[in-house]
């Protein structure tokens, strides 16, 4: 019952109108990693995809932890952060929870925090957790990354590199690891990166926001 009302819900959320007045929301985590880095991203993103994608998203963002019901009022929910990340058992149930009811989550390893998260994903989702291909509907719309995700910063000058779950054949969970899609969303003299890159990550930004609110229809 409390997975089908959830699930209704958020329901009502998609098929209200893209972004109909809705704020993406930041995950607030246990573990001592900086969840608040990138203060300025989410409102950034939300006013480039009002913009490009007749969305409708306001441009502040809430803050939810996972271990609340407050998850189930948003359809977009955004990790990001530098260091240690801890989920609890609770916790990690209502994950499963918000995915199945047709939630979305987005980890943007911001550097860093990939040797914390990328256990606690493979040990819940095991061979479910996969790499994804260039090909990916994610990559396709509304902008073509004909190479898959695109590298923002360079960190270890390792290849960028998007990770997911799926369930029901619908991506319900990105990792976006080596790239550092939400510098690119900050404020511009917050990093001051080449206006090239900035389009690029909003670009990358804007897709998946259209796939988390539309699904892989294309």
């Amino acid at each position: 019952m409390r997975k089908s009302l959830f699930s209704f819900c958020l329901l009502l959320c998609f098929f209200a109108g893209f972004g109909q007045g809705q704020k993406l929301a930041l995950l607030q985590y246990n573990g001592g990693g900086d969840w608040y880095a990138n203060s300025t991203a989410l409102g950034n993103l939300s006013a480039f995809c009002n913009e490009v994608l007749d969305a409708d998203l306001q441009t502040d963002y809430a803050t939810v932890e996972l271990n609340s019901t407050d998850i189930f009022e948003y359809p977009f929910i955004h990790v990001t952060g530098h260091g240690n990340i801890v989920f609890n058992e609770a916790e990690i149930d209502n994950l499963k929870v918000y995915l199945n009811a047709g939630g979305f989550i987005h980890i943007d390893d911001n550097y860093g925090m990939d040797e914390y998260i990328r256990p606690i994903l493979q040990s819940q989702f095991g061979d479910e957790f996969q790499l994804l291909s260039s090909e990916h509907p994610i990559f396709k719309a509304p902008y073509s990354f004909s190479e898959g995700l695109p590298k923002i910063h360079e960190h270890d000058n390792s290849a960028p590199e998007a990770w997911g779950v799926h369930i029901d054949g619908r991506l319900v969970l990105l990792y976006t690891y080596e790239s550092d899609l939400g510098d690119g969303w900050e404020d511009p003299e917050v990093h001051n990166d080449p206006e090239a890159k900035r389009e690029q990550a909003l670009k990358m930004g804007a897709n998946i926001i259209h796939y988390a609110f539309n699904g892989p229809l294309l």
